[in-house]
């Protein structure tokens, strides 16, 4: 797994198009504080290609999850977005521009650190 810096965010999330349209696959409870999910999109640097995305959020402090069950049935036409603010990232389901708006979303995370990892289709 790879960090995220908080400078680099906003390329990140460009080279995927915030994942909008993408498939949300997989949330996994790995500890109180450790939670991954994982993602479906397109990537611009592979022309397009669809990839697996697995973030990886540690230290979690705030949460909001999606039962396994109703994950096919999110809408993730306007993407994700990842946010950081006070030295934490936060990472919501929607086009939420601030940490307080993103608990708005119907799923959000925040915390203090974060790492992904691509993967295959």
């Amino acid at each position: 797994m790879k960090p995220i810096a908080s400078k680099d965010i906003q390329t990140f999330l460009k080279r995927f198009d915030n994942f909008k349209d993408g498939k949300f696959r997989a949330i996994e409870v790995i500890s109180p504080t450790n939670i991954s999910i994982t993602f479906a999109g397109q990537d611009s640097a592979r022309g397009f290609d669809w990839i697996s995305m697995k973030f990886e959020f540690n230290s979690v402090s705030e949460a909001k999850l999606l039962e396994s069950k109703k994950l096919s049935l999110v809408d993730i036409s306007d993407g994700i977005n990842i946010i950081f603010e006070d030295d934490n990232f936060t990472f919501c389901v929607g086009n939420y521009e601030s940490t307080s708006n993103a608990k708005n979303s119907i799923c959000y995370i925040k915390s203090s650190t974060l790492k992904y990892q691509e993967g295959l289709f």
